[in-house]
């Protein structure tokens, strides 16, 4: 068996924390500030922040499970990565306590303020309300938190053993898990989805929304790891364990994953745009009329077109610098989706009218003072434990898959 030693996590991960924490502290003092002068607009910026950060742990352990599940030396080499991402969950708990104060005080999301006899809270009753609204919402959170700790102490057996057969048995255990946890994953992806993004807007509705952001988030998570592995190629020990053929088919996958995303985003709109129904195609009048319109376009072409015809490209995939590149791209384009998502959406006060194109300082410093701090857990936590699974069986033939030709 190999020695874990050997696998220690490169010291310069270490090093990333410090400039992380003191960025998002001083980014966070900023929004507490602009939240005390805008409430809304905070929480607003605040959620945005929220939902990309948050979505790359989620997205993290959705990938974490699949490579379970389907095996591949893509997946070995990143499993690590994927669970570090995956057990900052308790921070995403904590990023959610705001947003929950700001529902049950009422300064966020339209419904807070409908009318008892608004048809959507008749029909909805006691599901949409603040305290269910609030507890559904840990509840999404915790249960993410007690998947990704299962497969974090299978990891850490998987480390402790000193025979093919003991590590074999554990893979077996977190292979079972990640089974029907897959499927209940994506069932709670669907619904944290909707409470926390689509009922932004509470006489809108798609039954499609949380296939996007099953998708979407497993690629803001797939494009993190892969920026996070190609600034470590080049450091011990991950020189030796790295090969070209590794971001090749970490690249196919991003491939897919875009082509996906599109593919629902078609769907969805192809659906309500033939059906014609006032209660559907008002989400996207709002979202194709002015500026939304032209982010819209810009969406269109450089989320999908543009990464698409880069991504076709064989040599480029093999690249891990410029695979990185685009990652970073598309993880950028990934904040401008979720900002097309909310920012249209009705405001509490009314100080914006529904549908008006609005962006304010705190987008910036909300998402920035969010990611600051999950990027300081997040390192830390790669820091904690060896940067790969030396004792996995399938390792060593993970390594040889990916130096191969």
């Amino acid at each position: 068996m190999e020695n874990m030693d050997r696998f220690r996590t490169p010291d310069v991960v270490n090093r990333w924390r410090l400039p992380a924490l003191g960025i998002g502290g001083i980014a966070l003092l900023l929004w507490a500030i602009g939240l005390y002068m805008n409430p809304e607009q905070g929480l607003r910026s605040w959620l945005l922040g929220f939902i990309f950060w948050g979505g790359i742990a989620i997205g993290s352990l959705g990938m974490l499970m699949l490579q379970y599940l389907t095996g591949g030396a893509w997946g070995v080499v990143i499993r690590r990565p994927l669970e570090a991402a995956s057990r900052t969950m308790l921070l995403v708990i904590l990023f959610f306590i705001p947003i929950a104060i700001g529902v049950y005080y009422g300064k966020i999301y339209e419904w807070t303020h409908l009318p008892a006899t608004d048809p959507v809270m008749i029909q909805r009753g006691l599901f949409m309300t603040p305290a269910m609204w609030i507890l559904r919402g840990f509840a999404f959170l915790i249960i993410f938190w007690v998947m990704a700790w299962a497969l974090g102490r299978w990891s850490d057996l998987q480390d402790s053993t000193n025979t093919v057969e003991e590590s074999r048995i554990v893979l077996e255990r977190a292979c079972r898990f990640s089974g029907p946890s897959l499927v209940f994953y994506c069932i709670i992806v669907t619904f944290a989805s909707v409470d926390w993004v689509m009922s932004l807007e509470p006489h809108w509705f798609s039954t499609i929304w949380g296939l996007l952001y099953v998708v979407g988030w497993a690629l803001s998570c797939l494009c993190f790891i892969i920026a996070v592995m190609a600034m470590l190629i080049d450091t011990a020990p991950m020189d030796t364990v790295l090969g070209r053929r590794h971001f090749h088919d970490l690249g196919k996958l991003m491939l897919a994953l875009v082509m996906l995303w599109a593919y629902f985003n078609y769907s969805q709109y192809l659906i309500i745009w033939s059906g014609n129904i006032p209660e559907e195609t008002v989400w996207f009048v709002s979202r194709t009329a002015g500026a939304w319109g032209w982010i819209g376009a810009i969406l269109l072409f450089f989320h999908f077109a543009f990464p698409f015809l880069v991504l076709l490209q064989q040599d480029f995939k093999r690249r891990a610098k410029w695979l990185a590149g685009i990652a970073l791209f598309v993880l950028f384009m990934r904040i401008v989706d979720m900002f097309w998502h909310i920012g249209p959406s009705p405001w509490v006060t009314g100080n914006i009218a529904a549908g008006a194109f609005h962006i304010d300082w705190l987008d910036f410093a909300a998402p920035i003072a969010i990611g600051g701090l999950w990027l300081w857990w997040f390192f830390g936590q790669l820091a904690s434990r060896p940067i790969a699974p030396a004792r996995d069986p399938y390792f060593a033939g993970a390594i040889e898959h990916g130096h191969g030709h």
